[in-house]
């Protein structure tokens, strides 16, 4: 095995290292996602979820698609690997993959809108002495 050069790229989520520090971020990923999800064009918005949001299991909104919003939230918890500030929205979201109706497509709806809007958000591990983060 041979070095190659510093990683980038490894497993759709890019890498930046520098002196001080070493970023990771998905936003080729994210962009695709939301492609995928014909959402890449919605207005941005600023918070993952609506405040004290409650969705129920039990329902008499119409069922959407449950194959495309399994394929959407799955896509969703591989973003969370670079995106912590999305993992309760996506996980509260997962709790309603195995019948999901039109309520609880509107909030991952809203989860891409704010993915949407932040992008190129990466996260930093900084490169100081010590295990602080």
């Amino acid at each position: 095995m041979s070095d190659l050069s510093i990683l980038s790229y490894y497993l759709g989520i890019e890498m930046r290292q520098g002196k001080e520090e070493l970023t990771l971020g998905q936003s080729a990923y994210s962009s695709k996602l939301l492609e995928w999800s014909s959402m890449a064009e919605c207005k941005p918005c600023m918070t993952p979820m609506e405040e004290w949001l409650k969705l129920m299991k039990a329902s008499t909104t119409v069922m959407v698609d449950a194959t495309l919003y399994r394929s959407i939230v799955g896509g969703l918890r591989y973003l969370v690997h670079t995106r912590p500030d999305i993992a309760f929205a996506m996980d509260y979201v997962s709790h309603f993959m195995e019948d999901p109706k039109e309520h609880h497509w509107a909030a991952v709806k809203r989860l891409l809108c704010y993915v949407n809007g932040t992008v190129d958000q990466w996260i930093i591990f900084p490169k100081t002495g010590g295990s602080r983060l």
